[in-house]
């Protein structure tokens, strides 16, 4: 399979970047430029990685805190949904918010992704975009359908959802995506969340408590 993928667990709130690489060509795109800038560069530099692209799964500060630097270093562009920039003009605030301190500003998008599925292509890399709102405004997940993964971001994860207490969360909203979205998904599909470890689209059905006890609907 020409496509690899290195999960880095970065920052104060231990969120997953993932680089995506085309081993071919070495070229690759970073999902979610969350924190420390260096040690994902350097990360990319050791696996012998060009990263080519970055784009966001969602505009909550742990998921982007990078990006600035990450784009200063490269000169790369940056994706994200264009429901998302409030949230990213806003990086600075949720730094405050958090008791982080004033945090520099995100990069700025070279590209606003639409609600409607659209495929993001880098070499054989091909994410398609699934809209999945609720956690945040905006929030997309990939997939990457030959090779049955899905980075879900903050939608979806091991046992869990995304939490929808935080400013433009709705949970009806999360519900809905998960289950029209996500759940439709093969069991098989391999799910690379956010936060925490990996885990399928048949586990999370046979047992994630929140799924189960939301209407009978899996």
């Amino acid at each position: 399979m020409p496509i690899k993928i290195k999960s880095l667990t970065l920052g104060p709130f231990a969120t997953n970047a993932y680089l995506v690489a085309d081993t071919q060509t070495g070229n690759a795109v970073l999902i979610d430029p969350v924190d420390e800038a260096a040690v994902i560069l350097e990360a990319a530099a050791a696996e012998g990685w060009s990263i080519k692209l970055m784009i966001a799964t969602h505009a909550h500060l742990d998921h982007v805190l990078a990006s600035a630097a990450i784009k200063e270093a490269l000169g790369i562009p940056f994706y994200i949904h264009e429901d998302c920039e409030t949230l990213l003009d806003e990086i600075p605030l949720q730094g405050l918010f958090f008791g982080l301190g004033e945090l520099p500003a995100a990069a700025k998008p070279d590209r606003l992704l639409k609600t409607e599925p659209e495929v993001i292509a880098q070499d054989a890399i091909r994410l398609h975009s699934l809209y999945t709102p609720g956690h945040a405004p905006g929030h997309l997940s990939f997939y990457l359908p030959e090779q049955k993964i899905l980075f879900s971001g903050d939608s979806l994860f091991a046992g869990s959802i995304g939490r929808t207490d935080l400013p433009g969360g709705d949970h009806e909203l999360l519900m809905a995506s998960i289950f029209e979205k996500i759940m439709v998904l093969d069991d098989d599909v391999r799910v690379l969340p956010g936060h925490m470890g990996a885990t399928t689209i048949g586990r999370e059905r046979r047992s994630n408590p929140f799924l189960l006890s939301y209407g009978g609907r899996l």
